[in-house]
């Protein structure tokens, strides 16, 4: 402690007392506490609940706000990964032959429904690494839980999904797979999704407030990702190619966000050699996903709460 913090401390004592207080001994008579503290587990929980309009509010501005300088607005939000989808079909579908013995009916809707799934999760790992560098002025202005921020980039990411979900549509009946109940499974899928995603920008959140530079090395990784969890070519087709042992495939395919695909996929596209009966484990190990990371991210992401915007 300081000389001078020493010297208010004593002259904060009671005349004639003949205490000497320290500044931390004359808080804790007085009440105060450290602004910024973490608050207690049960006690961040109720203060995110207590913020939930915000949340969602704070996710539907920026959804706005993301392309209000385009002429073409929110029609990006849709037009994006579908021509991302287009590029991938010229590449991987015509000139690579990547289709693993699919037609076009069934390889179109498979390819789209595989990038637009993994946009929300690769969008949602981008949004939390920059979620408190890129708001560093709310974070340091105002009091409140700083996992809002992370939580509302995943809400704005899956309303741009659900936006997408009519090009998706549009694309399945295109393609002669028309509904049945089977698509009412795309609902809990999406779901467990959802908290997965959650999950993994809490933790990358975290990271991205400890170093900024995250941020412009993911897009490397994400991409990585991206070839490695069957959203381009079925992963079966690759392991047999690259004459793979059986059991590399099966890893590759319990990716977490190959999982989630291959629940949508086959909930929709109920014709064509990728899609026969999908294994009930599926669903275990998608809720399993979900659960671990969302729990694991949260208490990750509180742990450090008291540190974010100090830098």
């Amino acid at each position: 402690m300081s000389e001078t913090t020493h010297e208010r401390a004593t002259s904060a004592a009671p005349p004639g007392s003949g205490e000497h207080l320290s500044a931390a001994e004359l808080a804790a008579r007085h009440g105060l506490t450290v602004s910024g503290a973490r608050p207690s587990l049960p006690q961040y929980v109720r203060q995110l609940w207590g913020r939930r309009h915000f949340i969602l509010a704070f996710s539907q501005a920026k959804l706005t706000a993301q392309y209000s300088q385009a002429k073409m607005g929110q029609i990006w939000q849709v037009l994006t990964p579908l021509l991302n989808a287009f590029v991938y079909f010229l590449i991987f579908g015509l000139l690579l032959q990547g289709r693993g013995g699919m037609n076009n009916a069934e390889y179109v809707p498979f390819l789209v429904i595989g990038v637009f799934l993994f946009t929300f999760t690769q969008q949602s790992v981008m949004s939390g690494v920059k979620a408190i560098p890129g708001n560093l002025g709310l974070v340091r202005a105002l009091h409140f839980p700083r996992a809002s921020l992370p939580l509302s980039f995943v809400l704005q990411q899956l309303q741009q999904l659900l936006y997408s979900t009519v090009v998706i549509l549009v694309v399945l009946i295109g393609f002669g797979h028309y509904p049945g109940w089977t698509w009412l499974l795309v609902i809990p899928a999406l779901a467990l999704q959802l908290v997965f995603n959650s999950g993994l920008a809490l933790v990358f959140a975290r990271w991205g407030a400890a170093v900024p530079d995250l941020a412009q090395l993911m897009p490397f990784v994400l991409r990585t990702v991206m070839y490695a969890s069957g959203v381009l070519f079925p992963i079966q087709m690759v392991a047999e190619k690259a004459e793979a042992p059986g059991w590399l495939a099966d890893i590759m395919l319990l990716n977490p966000i190959s999982v989630f695909m291959e629940l949508v996929r086959h909930a929709t596209i109920t014709d064509g050699p990728h899609h026969g009966d999908l294994s009930g484990y599926f669903w275990l190990i998608a809720a399993g996903y979900a659960l671990l990371v969302f729990v694991g991210g949260f208490l990750y992401f509180w742990k450090a709460e008291e540190r974010y915007g100090r830098g």
